[in-house]
């Protein structure tokens, strides 16, 4: 990068902290995704002139209210709630909502900047927002989690719809949640339509959405193997998380031939040497989706598993390592011992679970290092779809969605071999899909003026 870039690059970098002081989360994000689309339009006046890349930082819109409501005690509680309308240049704001005691603005902008790059990968007409609350549904009776998710969309519906903004599922917002959000927008606005996915089938849900974020990350991996003629069968891999994402990415490593040693949760994590099998799989599937239990379980329940009490995985000798829990958990040091334990492949999961410093070891080390927006994308695709099938009113099978994900994770391989590839035989695919997710953007702006 020329020095007058360099110059460029920290002059914009200081403007966007002193736009958002104090949401290191956000800053964190647009620095990881600027570095390298300043060098991509070093010599393109029109982005310059335009100030595409500002206009991108600074989100359409941010919208904070206040979410009363009354526990099962008859206290009433007040929590606070955002949605990220970050931009909608190539189609209607999509992104998920998120229920967790850590969610602030900071975190909520830096996930709605990044799904606007992973929307823009997938190839469909979809635009990146985010939103959530600084609520726990974590021990929360179903009435509770009912009364709260009903005042939350009291305020919400106004902001959404079908053409305008479709929220999802992420963390702290699964079945329960999505059926309580979706029953409360369909009562206000006297309209059934898609306005919200991640639904149950049974009130126009898609086939394959729950498995499809983990799911996509192995068929991601798959594809950055076949371009160095390799495959999955017989290598090893620590995951963290025991969520969605987390379970059915083992589940679907596992399948392709592949052993998974590792899950975790906010408590801490196991070590399964002989491997996290089909059967585990289904057994923890049950722990976490029906009983809401703890992955401390786990090693009661299956002999020879190591418990880390408030520990990670990552430093575990594996072939893979598969982040899959939440943003910024892998830091230098972790990213470090992955490194040294012999580690040739890191897909990410979750979003932005890698730090800056961890990002610059993997790709110091020329790892295959897969950022969240290209190889995490496989869930909101299939959200995609869902629109697709509520406007067409039909409900698309199995196979058809199947094919239709690894067709589509294939593509957003290609995008980022596309502008990633150093022409030897390393691949930057965080470099590819900054660019390949920007352009398509970019172009879109370009097109409408400044507005």
């Amino acid at each position: 990068m020329a020095v007058a870039d360099h110059v460029n690059f920290h002059t914009f970098m200081e403007g966007v902290k002193k736009r958002n002081p104090g949401q290191e989360e956000f800053i964190q994000a647009v620095r990881e995704v600027s570095q390298d689309i300043f060098a991509f339009i070093e010599d393109k006046r029109e982005y310059h002139e335009a100030q595409i890349l500002r206009r991108m930082a600074e989100p359409d819109r941010v919208i904070s209210f206040r979410v009363c409501w009354e526990d099962d005690d008859h206290n009433i509680r007040v929590q606070r709630g955002w949605r990220v309308q970050n931009n909608n240049a190539i189609g209607p704001y999509k992104g998920g909502l998120r229920f967790d005691p850590g969610v602030t603005e900071s975190v909520l902008k830096f996930l709605a900047f990044e799904q606007t790059f992973k929307n823009s990968l997938t190839g469909l007409p979809l635009g990146g927002g985010k939103g959530g609350a600084n609520f726990n549904p974590k021990g929360k009776s179903d009435a509770e989690v009912m009364r709260f998710c009903q005042s939350f969309m009291t305020e919400l519906y106004r902001h959404i719809g079908p053409e305008t903004d479709v929220p999802a599922g992420d963390i702290g917002v699964g079945n329960r949640e999505i059926g309580f959000l979706f029953g409360q927008y369909k009562r206000i606005v006297n309209r059934w339509e898609g306005a919200i996915t991640g639904k149950a089938q049974e009130f126009g849900g898609s086939v394959m959405r729950p498995e499809a974020t983990g799911y996509g990350a192995v068929y991601f991996l798959c594809n950055m193997y076949a371009h160095r003629d390799d495959s999955i069968e017989g290598k090893t891999a620590i995951i963290s998380g025991s969520g969605n994402v987390a379970l059915h990415a083992a589940e679907k490593f596992t399948e392709l031939g592949g052993k998974v040693l590792s899950l975790s949760d906010s408590d801490g994590a196991i070590h399964d040497p002989d491997g996290i099998d089909a059967e585990k799989l289904n057994w923890l599937k049950a722990l976490k989706f029906e009983r809401r239990g703890r992955i401390s379980e786990y090693a009661e329940k299956f002999s020879g598993t190591e418990y880390r009490d408030g520990g990670e995985p990552w430093d575990i000798e594996a072939d893979c390592a598969l982040p899959c829990a939440t943003q910024n958990e892998i830091g230098k040091e972790e990213a470090k011992k992955l490194v040294d334990n012999g580690v040739k492949a890191v897909v990410e999961g979750a979003n932005m679970p890698s730090t800056l410093e961890a990002v610059e070891v993997f790709r110091d080390a020329r790892l295959m290092y897969a950022p969240g927006k290209a190889a995490n994308a496989g869930g909101v695709a299939v959200s995609g779809l869902e629109m697709s099938q509520n406007s067409e009113r039909v409900s698309w099978n199995h196979e058809k969605l199947h094919d239709m994900l690894t067709e589509l994770m294939a593509d957003i391989h290609t995008k980022c071999v596309e502008f990633g590839d150093d022409g030897g035989d390393y691949v930057d695919y965080v470099k590819g899909a900054n660019i390949a997710g920007f352009k398509k953007v970019a172009d879109a702006m370009l097109a409408f003026g400044v507005v």
